[in-house]
């Protein structure tokens, strides 16, 4: 126990005649105050860009509905903050080591030289920066949008130019490189469109249940809650004949990211409409021959 105590006592009194030397404390006066400076004005920098963006967004999303334009502005507004923060901490890096004594030179030819032999190896990234490029260019999507792409769909949580990261209904995040994004849909720009296919049975009045759907979307549309957010409603007829119930199809269009909340509305709304009018929504049946001159007997299935 004694030794070791004499140990740390030779280390505490080499460390403090190290510090208590002119050369080092001349050091910390002046280049260490500047690094100290160059940190703290990187750390300010980063911090205000954060807040200014989480600001804009903030702002944008006051009064509940983000539009088009919006949300555009609001992924241009994340990926600039995004670019000048790793610009800032580059800058920052190279005047520190400018401070230390590293010359600047010599790493940036080495830099140029590794990167032009990582460049060979790193197509992939190359072509995932381009294509995110040519997304934001084209506004193909925006943070916010829900979209379907490489087999997963999902709302667009962020958008980098490397790669698009997509939060699905089970709260799954899927992260896609924006080089394998071959086929994109968006299911919310401009405009969306709730579609529900309603069936009933093939005894009832066809024209009386589309008469009934019609009186439900209008009284949607009536609705001070719903009538903001559905552009127009349309009940085209019988979509198809399946086999046990003709459906008959309701095309509602909405603002963007509100058809799951019309759809499920209208349905909750129909199927009142349709126990108070009587109509039957049919389940499916089969009917059973058991053989010559015997009875049809009825069998659900």
């Amino acid at each position: 126990m004694p030794a070791r105590a004499s140990l740390w006592g030779d280390v505490v009194h080499a460390a403090g005649k190290w510090l208590g030397s002119q050369s080092v404390v001349h050091w910390f006066q002046t280049s260490g105050i500047r690094i100290l400076v160059i940190l703290l004005g990187a750390i300010v920098v980063r911090a205000v860009l954060r807040r200014i963006a989480a600001g804009a967004k903030r702002k944008m999303a006051a009064d509940g509905v983000i539009t088009e334009e919006e949300k555009r502005l609001a992924t241009v507004i994340g990926l600039t903050q995004r670019g000048i923060t790793v610009l800032v901490s580059i800058l920052a890096l190279a005047m520190i080591l400018d401070e230390v004594g590293v010359p600047i030179g010599p790493l940036l030819a080495s830099a140029g030289v590794a990167g032009l032999a990582i460049g060979f190896g790193a197509q992939n990234l190359v072509r995932d920066v381009v294509s995110g490029f040519f997304i934001l260019v084209e506004n193909q999507y925006r943070e916010g949008d829900v979209i379907e792409a490489a087999g997963v769909s999902g709302r667009v949580e962020h958008f980098g130019i490397r790669a698009t990261v997509l939060r699905d209904v089970t709260g799954r995040v899927h992260y896609i490189p924006n080089g394998e994004i071959k086929v994109m849909s968006n299911l919310t720009k401009g405009r969306s469109s709730a579609v529900v296919d309603v069936g009933v049975a093939y005894d009832e009045d066809v024209d009386r249940a589309v008469a009934v759907l019609k009186d439900v979307c209008a009284g949607m549309r009536a609705d001070p809650a719903y009538s903001t957010l559905i552009l127009s409603a349309e009940v085209p007829g019988i979509e198809r004949l399946d086999d046990s119930a003709v459906v008959l199809r309701v095309v509602l269009e909405t603002v963007p990211l509100e058809q799951w909340a019309i759809a499920r509305e209208f349905r909750r709304r129909m199927l009142a409409a349709f126990k108070a009018q009587g109509i039957e929504i049919p389940f499916p049946s089969r009917t059973l021959y058991m053989g010559a001159g015997s009875e049809r007997t009825p069998a659900i299935g």
